[in-house]
């Protein structure tokens, strides 16, 4: 499985060579999606709805918005995305296969045609040394593939709400790219 692995710093240097500003990513993605025409649906569990959030903060959202899951415990997961039982037990909900499932999950529950998705550990607790705080997966599934990227915002001084935004920024990000 390809697992891109962007930093907080790469992340906002690809945004700075693109000419892209942080708040303008949500506009840009409804703009974008309503333009060619396709739906976005969201299964968010660290990020706690905030990319539906950001999504339906823009005009034109209704057109290009299905819907959001919130699916903050495993048992939603697997229930409502169908993340398989055997997935969590093996990988656990922060993981690159959880993300896939997720996005793939959401997007055929709602018909969209982009699912996104963010797993992971915003903070301030939760972390171990193997997935320390800010380790945040995000996956964007379409009709042709789904990209995984681990958002590696392991830095020690950023709050958890700092974490939950750049993860929602950088889900968007991934969004914009591939549509």
């Amino acid at each position: 499985m390809d697992v891109r692995i962007i930093s907080e710093k790469d992340f906002l240097a690809l945004l700075k060579k693109d000419l892209i500003e942080i708040d303008a990513l949500p506009k840009l993605v409804v703009d974008r999606l309503a333009e060619k025409g396709l739906k976005i649906a969201t299964a968010e569990s660290c990020t706690g709805g905030l990319i539906s959030k950001l999504v339906t903060d823009c005009s034109g959202a209704s057109a290009v918005f299905d819907c959001g899951v919130c699916s903050y415990a495993n048992e939603i997961k697997e229930k409502v995305l169908g993340v398989k039982h055997e997935t969590l037990k093996a990988y656990g909900a922060v993981s690159p296969q959880t993300a896939k499932e997720m996005a793939e999950g959401i997007k055929r529950l709602s018909g969209a045609d982009v699912g996104v998705s963010v797993t992971g550990i915003a903070g301030p607790g939760g972390g171990t040394p193997e997935k320390p705080v800010g380790t945040i997966y995000i996956a964007c599934a379409t009709s042709v593939k789904t990209d995984i990227v681990l958002a590696d915002f392991a830095d020690k001084n950023n709050p958890r709400c700092k974490n939950r935004q750049l993860a929602a920024a950088l889900a968007l990000y991934c969004v914009f790219l591939g549509i």
